[in-house]
């Protein structure tokens, strides 16, 4: 009879970035106040569940919001840079909520493609380096569960891959909320279902900068 394992998506908690920057993958971005209570609070909300093993993208924010979960399940945080944040052209830039890069006309040469997108890393590579990190996780975890902390696009584009949805999208149209669980349930090697909840919901404070 197949194993079910489950693998949990968790996106990072809220960031300290009172410029307002599109911060991407540049160091020295960690959780304000805010994200370290929604990290614990997700702790608090999964840390009894059959999780065995805990990954994270290395970068700080991602580390962060892991170390509660770390600390109530006793696990160790492997890192894996396959769960990075995606790369994008325009980081360091003021950006603002939603589609504010828009506003500077400076950033206009950057958007000729959506579909690719021109502006970062292509859609299918996202895709294809999160299938990776997933089958690996899966594979220590079978039969239990497991927790891969990462970052918005790179969750929402593996969710709409194994959704059958198209890559390009809106993105302030995804679905994936600062410190939520978008979770994959395998029986086997098959996916069987996706879940999404937002355990730190009450604790959102407004919409976040995309690219994080």
């Amino acid at each position: 009879m197949a194993e079910t394992t489950v693998v949990h998506l968790l996106r990072h908690g809220e960031v300290h970035n009172p410029a307002g920057v599109l911060y991407g993958r540049l160091p020295g971005y960690h959780l304000s106040e805010t994200g370290q209570l929604m990290a614990e609070t997700v702790a608090k909300a999964v840390g009894g569940r059959d999780i065995v093993k805990l990954y994270s993208s290395p970068l700080e924010r991602a580390l962060e919001t892991a170390a509660p979960l770390a600390d109530k399940l006793g696990l160790e945080i492997e890192q894996d840079v396959r769960l990075i944040e995606a790369g994008n052209l325009l980081e360091g830039r003021p950006a603002g909520p939603g589609l504010g890069l828009l506003r500077d006309w400076r950033n206009y040469r950057y958007f000729y493609n959506p579909l690719r997108p021109s502006w970062g890393e292509p859609y299918p590579a996202i895709v294809r380096r999160m299938k990776a990190v997933i089958d690996t996780a899966r594979a220590a975890a079978r039969g239990h569960e497991t927790v891969l902390v990462s970052h918005q696009l790179p969750i929402w584009a593996i969710r709409c891959a194994a959704e059958g949805r198209r890559l390009w999208h809106d993105p302030r149209r995804r679905q994936c909320a600062l410190a939520s669980l978008t979770t994959l349930t395998f029986d086997g090697d098959r996916l069987v279902s996706i879940g999404y909840s937002e355990p730190a919901g009450s604790l959102e404070t407004g919409p976040s900068v995309p690219g994080a």
